[in-house]
C-alpha cells in the first residue's frame, strides 16, 4: 500500500503526516511534540541544530540562530548567522526544516521512490514563493513533490472529520499568514467558494504589538536605554530574550486572565548603559492584549467577510467557522471573530496540525506518474476482450459508500448471457445480473481506500467466459475537492499593437477554476537573431489593476534569449504561441513555441523568479521611500479634486508604510511596508474606477503641463501640431467617457519620450538614472553589466551605443519610480 506524505512549512512551526488512503498519522518529534519549530541554530563549536533545541537556543543567541525565514522565500533577503559567519538563503533554511521532518518517517517510505509529498503554501504566495517552496524541497531530497494552498489542505481536514453536508468558512491563522476558505460540501464533495486572506497576519505579528507596545515602554521606563534600542546591535539579544518571554506570556493568556512577562536578570544577562543589570517583570492581561490585536483581528474580520462576498453568500448562508493554527487556541479571539461574522465557531480540528493532515489526504488524489502533478481521474473503464465488445464504466474515486458500475455492450447481447461483481475484501456479490448496455450495478465500499472487485460473465448457457481483465479497483477517498478557485489574477504584459500602450492579457482571473490551462497567441515586437544578446520577454503580473499595470505586483519573467536557439531569427510580428497552465496550487508553466524557427522554450528552466535580483528587504529603504512618494503624490493630486474613503484608507497605509523606508527598519517591518504600498495601490484603483471622469481630468491636465513644460521645446512644427490634436481628442475621450482615453494617454506619453530620446542629454541623464535606481530590475547582474557598458560608451562619447544600453536597461527595467512615468517595458503584442 503507497503512502502519501503531507507537510505544513508554517512560519514559526512545522508539521509531517502520512496517510496511507485508510488513516491518517502524525508523526511526532523526537521529543514528542506534534509540531516542530521552524528554526535553526549553529553553535561556536559548529554544531547544527533543528527544531526545538534550535528554538530554545535562538533567543539567547540570536546571531547564532535562523528563525521566521519563512516569511522571506521568494525574495534575495539574505539569513545572516553572523556569529558563526554564515549567511543562508530563506530556501535553504527551509529545505533544513523539510529534511528534518522527512527524517521522521520510516526508512521504507523515505526510499519509496513512489512516496509523493504535498508541502502547503499560503494562498497569498506568489509565483516566486512557490517557486522557492519547490527549490527548498529539491534541497532537501524529498523525491516527487506537489504544492497545495493551505485553505484547501484545512478544507480536506475539516472534512475528514465531519461528513454532514453544508458551507463553512475555514479562518486559518498560523505564525505569519491568515488563510480564508469558504468551502461547500455535498455528499462529501467539496467545492471551494472563495478565498482570500492576508500575507502579513499570524502570531509572529502579535508577539511584535506586545514587545513594541508593553515590553518597549516598560524598559525604557525602568533602565537606561536609548530609545531606538531595538535597532542597536548591542542589545539584540535583550530584543530577541524579551520577544521571546512576549510570547511565552501570550501562550499562557490562552488559559488564563492574566500573565508575566518575565526574565530575571541572572537569565538575560545584559546590563544598560549605567551598568544596570536588565530584568522583566511585566504583568499583562488579556483585556490589554485584547486591544493590541483588535486592528489585527479587525482587519482579519475584513478579509474573511471579503472572502464570503466573493463567494455570493451571507453569514446566514454559512454553518460555521472552523479555527485552524496555533493562535487561534486563544479562546477570546475565536469568540471575537465568530461574533463579528455573525457565525458560529467549531473546533472540528486540531488547529495546529490540520493543514499537514489535509496535505496527507489531498496527496493520495495526485497523479503522482503526471508531470504537472495533476489529480488522478474520477472515472475507471474495464475492457473486458476475449472477442467480446464489452466493457464496464465505474467511478474509480468517490468519498460516497456507494459506488456504481455500468455495461456497455456493443451490439445487441444474446438472450441469457449475465455478469456478476464480487468484493474480494468482503465476500459480497451483485448475483447474476442480465447483460444488457446500459445495465448497472451499486458496489458497497465497505472501507477508506482501495476496494477490489472482480468481474464474472456468463455466456446463455451460463458457462464462464474468460475476460482478458477482469479486476476493478474502485478508492473510497476521505473528500473529493470539485472545485479550487485562484487566489490572484495572474496576467502577461503585452502592447496592443507597436508603440501603443501596455494591457495585462490575463491567464487566470481570480475565483477561475483551477486547475486551467489554455493557449495565447502573441506577437514579437521586435527580431531577435540567434546568438543575439537580447531576449523576448514575458513579465507575469499578480493583480487587477487595470492602469497602470506596474501597479500591479510583479511576480516573475519568462525570457527567450537569443542565446537559448542556434539559428534562424524571430523576426519582427512573428508568433509566439504560449500554452500555459495553472495547476491546483496556483503554480504557473509555460511553454513558448515560436513557428517560425520550429523551437519551443519552457518556463522551468528559464522563469525567473526567486533568482538573483529579487528584492532583499533588509536593504529595500530606497525602494519603499520611492514607491510610497509616487504613490502618495498621485493619492494627493486625486484627494484635491474627490472626496472618497478609499483615498483616506490608502494614505493612512502608506503612513504606516514610511516606517519601513528607514534603513534601520528590519526586514519584516519592511515586507510590511510593501505590503502596505500595495494595497494602497489596489485602494487608489478601485477609487479610480468610481471617480473615472474626474480623474482622468486631472491625468490629461498633468500630461498637458509635461509636455507644454519639458518637451514642446524640442519639437518639430508638424509633432507640435500633431500632439496638440491627440490632446483634443483626449478631451473629447473624457466629455464622452470614452474607453480610449488611455490609449491616447500612453500615445502622447509615447511621442514625448520619443521627441526627448532625440535629445543626446536626454539619453545621458536617463542612463544616469537608470544606473542609480538597481532595485527597479530582477536581475541585478544583468543591470551591472549593462551600467558598465553604459559607463564605457559615454567614457567614448559613443551616444549612438549608449542609446542601445537605455533601451536594453528599459526593456528589463520591472519596476516604475516617480522619476519616470513614460516609458514601460513589453517587447510582445497581444496578437
Amino acid at each position: 500500500m503507497k503512502t502519501y506524505i503531507g507537510i505544513d512549512l508554517g512560519t514559526t512551526n512545522s508539521a509531517i503526516c502520512a496517510y496511507d488512503g485508510e488513516t491518517v498519522r502524525l508523526f511526532k518529534s523526537p521529543d514528542q511534540n506534534d509540531v516542530t519549530p521552524s528554526a535553526i541554530f549553529i553553535d561556536k563549536r559548529n554544531n547544527k541544530y533543528v527544531g526545538k533545541r534550535a528554538y530554545d537556543n535562538a533567543a539567547r543567541n540570536p546571531d547564532n540562530a535562523a528563525t521566521l525565514f519563512k516569511r522571506f522565500i521568494g525574495t534575495s533577503t539574505p539569513v545572516r548567522l553572523s556569529a558563526v559567519d554564515l549567511t543562508m538563503t530563506p530556501e535553504e533554511c527551509s529545505a533544513e526544516i523539510l529534511r528534518l521532518l522527512f527524517g521522521y518517517l520510516p526508512e521504507e517510505t523515505r526510499n519509496d521512490p513512489d512516496t509523493g509529498t504535498v508541502i502547503t503554501v499560503p494562498a497569498a504566495f506568489n509565483q516566486m514563493q512557490k517557486d522557492a517552496t519547490m527549490a527548498a524541497a529539491e534541497m532537501a531530497g524529498l523525491g516527487k513533490v506537489a504544492l497545495m494552498q493551505e485553505p484547501v489542505a484545512a478544507v480536506m481536514s475539516v472534512m475528514r472529520h465531519r461528513k454532514g453536508d453544508g458551507v463553512f468558512l475555514v479562518y486559518d491563522l498560523g505564525g505569519g499568514t491568515l488563510d480564508i476558505a469558504i468551502a461547500e460540501s455535498i455528499n462529501g464533495r467539496v467545492s471551494l467558494l472563495s478565498h482570500g486572506g492576508i500575507a502579513m497576519c499570524g502570531g509572529r505579528d502579535f508577539d511584535r504589538l506586545l514587545l513594541d507596545n508593553v515590553v518597549k515602554p516598560w524598559l525604557l521606563e525602568h533602565f537606561d536605554l536609548p530609545e531606538d534600542f531595538s535597532a542597536d546591535k548591542r542589545y539584540a539579544t535583550l530584543r530577541h530574550m524579551a520577544t521571546w518571554a512576549a510570547e511565552k506570556a501570550k501562550i499562557e493568556l490562552s488559559s488564563s486572565e492574566e500573565a508575566v512577562i518575565t526574565l530575571d536578570d541572572s537569565e538575560l544577562r545584559v546590563r544598560d548603559a549605567s551598568g544596570t543589570d536588565i530584568y522583566l517583570d511585566i504583568p499583562v492581561t488579556r483585556e490589554r492584549f485584547d486591544e493590541l490585536i483588535a486592528d489585527k483581528v479587525e482587519e482579519s474580520v475584513v478579509a474573511a467577510r471579503s472572502a464570503v462576498e466573493k463567494a455570493g453568500l451571507n453569514p446566514h448562508d454559512i454553518g460555521r467557522v472552523v479555527f485552524v493554527g496555533g493562535p487561534t487556541q486563544y479562546k477570546p479571539l475565536r469568540d471575537k471573530v465568530a461574533f463579528e461574522l455573525g457565525i458560529a465557531a467549531s473546533t472540528d480540528v486540531n488547529p495546529m496540525t490540520a493543514v499537514a493532515e489535509g496535505a496527507a489526504v489531498f496527496a493520495e488524489s495526485i497523479d503522482w506518474s503526471s508531470q504537472n502533478r495533476g489529480r488522478k481521474s474520477g472515472r475507471g473503464a474495464l475492457a473486458a476482450g476475449g472477442g467480446l465488445e464489452l466493457s464496464f464504466n465505474y467511478q474509480a474515486r468517490t468519498p460516497d459508500s456507494k459506488a456504481k458500475v455500468v455495461a456497455k455492450v456493443g451490439g445487441a447481447a444474446a438472450a441469457g448471457t449475465a455478469f456478476q461483481i464480487d468484493s474480494l475484501d468482503t465476500g459480497w456479490s451483485s448475483g447474476r445480473v442480465s447483460l444488457k448496455d446500459g445495465a448497472m450495478v451499486e458496489l458497497p465500499l465497505a472501507k477508506p481506500g482501495d476496494n477490489l472487485f472482480k468481474v464474472f460473465v456468463f455466456d446463455a448457457a451460463g458457462g464462464p467466459v474468460r475476460l482478458n481483465d477482469d479486476k476493478i479497483t474502485i478508492s473510497r477517498t476521505a473528500a473529493q475537492i470539485d472545485a479550487i478557485p485562484a487566489s490572484h489574477s495572474i496576467g502577461v504584459e503585452a502592447r496592443e499593437k507597436i508603440g501603443g500602450r501596455e494591457v495585462l492579457d490575463y491567464l487566470v482571473r481570480e475565483g477561475d477554476q483551477l486547475p486551467k490551462s489554455g493557449k495565447k497567441i502573441f506577437k514579437a515586437e521586435e527580431a531577435l537573431r540567434a546568438g543575439a544578446t537580447g531576449s523576448i520577454k514575458f513579465k507575469l503580473w499578480e493583480g487587477a489593476i487595470e492602469n497602470p499595470v506596474t501597479d500591479n505586483r510583479f511576480i516573475g519573467m519568462f525570457e527567450i534569449r537569443g542565446s537559448d536557439f542556434s539559428t534562424g531569427v524571430i523576426a519582427k510580428g512573428a508568433e509566439l504561441v504560449c500554452e500555459y497552465e495553472l495547476v491546483d496550487s496556483g503554480n504557473i508553466v509555460l511553454e513558448v513555441t515560436v513557428p517560425s524557427i520550429g523551437s519551443s522554450f519552457h518556463s522551468g528552466r528559464n522563469f525567473y523568479s526567486r533568482q538573483e535580483g529579487q528584492l532583499d528587504f533588509s536593504a529595500a529603504g530606497k525602494r519603499i521611500e520611492d514607491e510610497s512618494e509616487r504613490v502618495k503624490r498621485r493619492i494627493a493630486e486625486v484627494s484635491a479634486h474627490v472626496a472618497d474613503e478609499r483615498l483616506r484608507q490608502a494614505g493612512e497605509r502608506l503612513d504606516r508604510a514610511a516606517c519601513g523606508a528607514g534603513g534601520s527598519a528590519d526586514p519584516e517591518t519592511a515586507m510590511q511596508a510593501m505590503d502596505d504600498i500595495q494595497e494602497a495601490k489596489k485602494l487608489l484603483a478601485q477609487a479610480r474606477k468610481d471617480h473615472l471622469k474626474v480623474i482622468r481630468r486631472i491625468e490629461l491636465d498633468n500630461a498637458i503641463a509635461f509636455f507644454d513644460s519639458h518637451v514642446r521645446q524640442f519639437t518639430r512644427p508638424a509633432e507640435a501640431a500633431s500632439v496638440d490634436n491627440l490632446l483634443k481628442t483626449a478631451q473629447r475621450a473624457i466629455e464622452n467617457n470614452g474607453s480610449d482615453f488611455e490609449s491616447h494617454l500612453d500615445d502622447l506619453r509615447d511621442r514625448n519620450f520619443m521627441i526627448l530620446w532625440r535629445q543626446d542629454w536626454f539619453v545621458v541623464e536617463r542612463f544616469n538614472w537608470l544606473s542609480r535606481e538597481a532595485f527597479l530590475f530582477s536581475d541585478a547582474a544583468e543591470h551591472e553589466d549593462l551600467c558598465h557598458m553604459g559607463r564605457q560608451a559615454l567614457q567614448a562619447n559613443d551616444i549612438d551605443k549608449l542609446r542601445q544600453v537605455v533601451a536594453h536597461l528599459d526593456s528589463i527595467r520591472v519596476g516604475s519610480s516617480s522619476a519616470d512615468e513614460m516609458l514601460a517595458a513589453s517587447n510582445i503584442l497581444v496578437s
